[in-house]
């Protein structure tokens, strides 16, 4: 089994040894382990006893590599999607950050993951995508997103109207701060902070949420994946942002966008002591008191 190894460089050094034991319990298992080369850099001569292969940016994964395997929180795992793209190689995280809705093993149990890993004692669960598509193709072949795709004004400037169209049809002009167009997946991300709903992964839904809108009454919409929505935006400052996940692009003139399901989806590795219930009820404190502490 090849497992490609993926993640950014770590402030905390408090981090090294389990990043160790992530290497000797692979090892272990005689897995062949691949280290991306923006990883690399930071661990080399930091990880003691243990082979591996750099994986440069422009080698062809689909074929060699089995799984891919990332250190850090859920922005690292959103980082490996312009790297897995549409090659269907499973992906699993262990999370060194905060919450970890996506890099859902906790550190404290590496040893059993990497041995279900190793074992393939595991199922996947496919997740959709959102391409969006402009005549500036502006994020060029990385134009998909996992969590969110976000139109949003300049931290300095004033509120923008977003003109907003359902399968040609038009649905609303939002003045707000922004529009967040969500997956099932980035329902419990940004959206979910904006007041969006949580939206379940077997749903095929998508949900559109407006940031601070400045009419009361506009509330976040779900909708079907198999709707197209087209944006355009009206500003009264210089510029605005649009973001693919935790990629952005700052624009200086109206565009249309066009957002829509990705043609490819994303398999995460489940373990077998996972759902997605238990990942909702541990993440978001869910009938936690603290009265019982």
């Amino acid at each position: 089994m090849n497992i490609a190894i993926y993640g950014r460089q770590f402030n905390d050094q408090e981090a090294l040894p389990y990043i160790q034991q992530v290497f000797d319990n692979l090892a272990q298992h005689e897995v062949n382990i691949y280290v991306h080369c923006r990883l690399q850099g930071y661990l080399e001569g930091k990880i003691n006893n243990v082979k591996y292969t750099i994986l440069a940016d422009d080698t062809p994964i689909k074929g060699l590599i089995d799984i891919f395997l990332t250190l850090g929180g859920d922005g690292t795992m959103l980082d490996t999607v312009t790297l897995i793209r549409d090659s269907g190689i499973p992906v699993i995280g262990i999370n060194f950050g905060r919450l970890g809705f996506l890099a859902s093993v906790n550190k404290n149990d590496i040893a059993a993951a990497m041995h279900a890993v190793a074992t393939r004692q595991f199922t996947l669960d496919s997740r959709a995508l959102l391409r969006i598509e402009s005549k500036t193709n502006i994020f060029g072949n990385d134009n998909f997103a996992l969590n969110e795709i976000t139109i949003h004004k300049r931290d300095d400037s004033a509120m923008i109207t977003t003109h907003s169209f359902l399968d040609n049809v038009f649905l609303n002009s939002y003045w707000s701060d922004g529009i967040i167009v969500s997956t099932a997946t980035g329902s419990t991300a940004y959206s979910l902070s904006c007041g969006g709903p949580i939206i379940f992964p077997e749903s095929n839904s998508i949900v559109l949420t407006p940031i601070s809108p400045h009419n009361l009454n506009v509330r976040p919409v779900v909708l079907p994946d198999t709707s197209k929505l087209c944006f355009e935006v009206e500003s009264r400052s210089a510029n605005y942002l649009v973001s693919c996940d935790s990629r952005i692009a700052v624009l200086d003139e109206t565009v249309r966008f066009e957002v829509k399901k990705a043609d490819f989806e994303l398999n995460l590795i489940r373990l077998n002591n996972e759902s997605y219930l238990s990942t909702l009820r541990h993440k978001l404190l869910w009938g936690l008191d603290t009265r019982n502490y």
